[in-house]
């Protein structure tokens, strides 16, 4: 690893060292890198997470189909959303600090009990016929504080689960996890609306937290290692977090090309209008599906090969090529006329995209000690769902201006631009490597 930039890490608890293994050949080169499933506290951490991927889409669903059905307003949907985000983004912050101060492992328990508790109040509240939007939402802002606080420290665990390595391997199996629930959660829900309802939806997710709450039973103590033991989580430690950011260019870099790819080439906020106006000839609902499950489904496969790309060293440049990728894959996007032409350059940008989650997410659990790895983390959980929001604005009002296909294939090409003017003036991630 490059140390020109950091500090001295701290001793840390000694962690099993990866055993030999025969050299991959044939189609197991290629095939997803399942090493860390070897050890046994990451694979329960990683099952956690099949389990609720999948489960807490099922209420992401049925939160906004509950509160239109009721309201009859998507308004109201929006500002349920908005809801969410407060409080996730405040206690994600706060949740960093937490996470560097306190067991992980108890925190991530007493999290994962108050998000099953919320789902189990949805459920009650939804089977008794309530039907009050500001009980939803205070659920919803209760459950995304919740899950604030328990973000940080499910990410910064990783790091103390596997070997260097294999963090990146790490990485691919949860993203591709979390994206195969983006697609496959949504689809299960608008199959079981209709036969079972709103109410069993919230039932199913809040069963699936509780096998959650067993898996993360099972993980080994985490406590906090040197100087954060002594600790308590306030304003001083979080503005030490980010004062340990700036004094450190390869993780001040890894969050700016996150920030540069959602915001300036995420185009979501368009699909609605290229399929009604651009892919209205294929059928506006079939180019609004296609468009919304193209960059998760190349995400999935992304992750499903990430045997190609899970052993590179030079996490730097691997950052650096997929968010160009991920550029100029929406430029071409933003250029097809075709649907079909557009989906692939969509998934293209998913398989980009997830490359780029994998080594951004093992840099600042490689880069950082593990003294700030929880602060680290609240900030890449803020970073993550910040930046596709910011999009939503900056897309939707440059669609209106200059046209939605002209929108997104500019946003591409700044993309393309930006980042590689970052890595000609900031060095420090091209030069980063494990």
């Amino acid at each position: 690893m490059d140390t020109s930039e950091s500090t001295t890490e701290e001793k840390e608890q000694p962690r099993a060292a990866a055993p030999p293994t025969a050299a991959r050949t044939g189609w197991r080169r290629w095939a997803m890198d399942t090493r860390p499933l070897r050890r046994p506290a990451y694979r329960r951490l990683w099952s956690s997470t099949v389990v609720t991927a999948v489960g807490s889409q099922l209420t992401a669903v049925a939160v906004p189909k509950q509160i239109y059905d009721i309201t009859g307003s998507s308004a109201w949907v929006g500002y349920a959303g908005l809801a969410g985000l407060v409080p996730m983004v405040v206690f994600a912050r706060w949740g960093g600090a937490v996470a560097d101060t306190v067991d992980r492992r108890k925190l991530l328990l007493v999290t994962n009990t108050g998000i099953a508790v919320t789902s189990v109040l949805f459920w009650v509240q939804a089977a008794t016929g309530l039907d009050s939007v500001a009980v939803l939402m205070t659920l919803l802002a209760a459950q995304q504080a919740f899950f604030g606080l328990n973000a940080p420290a499910r990410n910064a665990s990783i790091a103390r689960l596997v070997p260097a390595g294999e963090l990146a391997a790490a990485n691919a199996l949860g993203s591709t996890v979390t994206q195969t629930g983006l697609v496959a959660g949504p689809l299960l829900a608008g199959a079981l609306i209709p036969v079972i309802g709103l109410p069993e939806l919230y039932l199913m997710d809040a069963l699936a937290l509780c096998v959650t709450l067993w898996a993360v039973f099972r993980l080994p103590a985490l406590p906090p290692l040197g100087r954060s033991a002594a600790r308590r989580a306030g304003l001083r430690q979080i503005a030490e977090g980010f004062r340990y950011i700036s004094g450190h260019k390869v993780l001040l870099l890894s969050f700016l090309a996150d920030i540069v790819a959602m915001v300036l080439g995420m185009p979501r906020a368009l699909f609605p209008q290229l399929a009604a106006q651009t892919y209205a000839p294929y059928g506006e609902g079939l180019a609004l599906g296609l468009l919304f499950a193209a960059i998760p489904i190349g995400a999935v496969l992304g992750g499903l090969f990430s045997g190609t790309f899970s052993r590179a060293r030079r996490h730097g440049w691997m950052v650096i090529g997929a968010v160009v990728a991920w550029g100029a894959a929406i430029t071409g996007f933003g250029l097809s006329g075709s649907l079909w032409l557009a989906v692939v350059f969509l998934a293209a940008a998913g398989v980009a995209d997830m490359v780029s989650m994998v080594f951004r997410g093992a840099i600042l659990l490689s880069a950082a000690t593990d003294e700030m790895r929880g602060r680290m983390q609240g900030v890449f959980t803020v970073v993550v769902a910040g930046g596709p929001r910011l999009a939503d604005v900056l897309h939707g009002t440059a669609g209106s201006a200059f046209g939605p296909r002209t929108a997104v294939a500019g946003g591409g090409l700044l993309v393309i631009t930006v980042m590689l003017l970052l890595a000609v003036a900031m060095p420090a991630l091209r030069r980063y490597r494990i």
